[in-house]
């Protein structure tokens, strides 16, 4: 599948890796960076979603996501895992549920504003948080001018990832993703509320501990293989 992503931001935060360990299936090794393990927070949105050779859909090729996501390598191959990806076109979250085997959820999305943007979020159906279903409100803009990660950073380690793992019905998969590097930005973001993590049983603070935005980023996202 192609995809172009709109408007994103990294909202990183430390957690203790005992804790994410937990949350992490074992086949899997949790990433760390300076012996600190990382979950992010990322709303975007959509573009021109489809399969190569095939002009988008207006209807199904659009639409708002957001994602919580650790870090993890498998026999040497560190990509990203995916705790929950929520998502503003049903359609799309059916299909990415049977064809890459992803816990996508449906959600009422929103976002306007092009320098700063106005993002909200709450989950229509799946896990729930202590209050009910998930939510995310925040106000983010970039600060500063577009930049790759440089390489041994911080910055790298979080966003420059080309595979996504998935464990389902003890089975492990793998979709490789191929783009050019992220022209990473500084972010200022104002997190108004923020219980995305909360099925996970974390509460995190509305302060993230890194920001980064990225204004537009295209990717190709291949089928997932199932790994021995």
């Amino acid at each position: 599948m192609t995809h172009t992503w709109h408007d994103l931001l990294f909202a990183h935060f430390r957690v203790e890796p005992a804790t994410l360990r937990r949350l992490v299936p074992d086949v899997l090794a949790l990433d760390v960076y300076r012996d600190q393990a990382w979950l992010s927070i990322t709303p975007f949105w959509i573009g021109s979603m489809r399969p190569p050779g095939i002009p988008p859909i207006p209807k199904l090729s659009r639409f708002y996501e957001l994602n919580v996501r650790t870090y993890v390598t498998y026999r040497n191959k560190p990509g990203v895992y995916f705790f929950s990806l929520d998502a503003s076109n049903l359609s799309a979250v059916w299909g990415a549920r049977m064809f890459y085997r992803l816990p996508y959820w449906h959600a009422q999305m929103h976002s306007e504003g092009k320098q700063e943007i106005r993002y909200e979020a709450r989950r229509l159906h799946g896990p729930k948080a202590a209050g009910g279903m998930p939510q995310f409100r925040a106000v983010y803009m970039p600060v500063s001018a577009p930049r790759a990660a440089r390489r041994g950073s911080l910055e790298e380690f979080l966003a420059e990832r080309y595979c996504l793992y998935t464990w389902n019905r003890n089975k492990l998969y793998r979709a490789e993703i191929h783009h050019l590097q992220w022209p990473l930005q500084e972010a200022e973001v104002q997190v108004e509320l923020n219980t995305m993590a909360e099925p996970l049983g974390l509460r995190l603070p509305l302060r993230p501990d890194l920001a980064h935005f990225s204004r537009l980023l295209k990717v190709l996202v291949w089928a997932p293989e199932r790994l021995k």
